[in-house]
């Protein structure tokens, strides 16, 4: 997921949270429509279909904590 942008990689954490659109769009003071097309833009990047796919796929990819 490095070749994603740092809001990309932003959004793609929230919605890993459970964040609706309309939720990031307010957190991250932009529009529904803005979050939107991100996402869209985001599933053609990484070739996922669904929100649930993209949030495994962001858990799948963080590094490993150590303790």
């Amino acid at each position: 997921m490095n070749h994603l942008s740092a809001r990309e990689r932003e959004i793609i954490a929230l919605v890993a949270t459970g964040a609706s659109n309309k939720e990031i769009a307010y957190q991250l003071a932009l529009s529904s429509k803005t979050v939107t097309n991100v996402l869209t833009r985001v599933f053609a990047k990484t070739q996922t279909r669904s929100r649930t796919e993209l949030a495994v796929r962001w858990v799948r990819s963080a590094p490993m904590a150590t303790g």
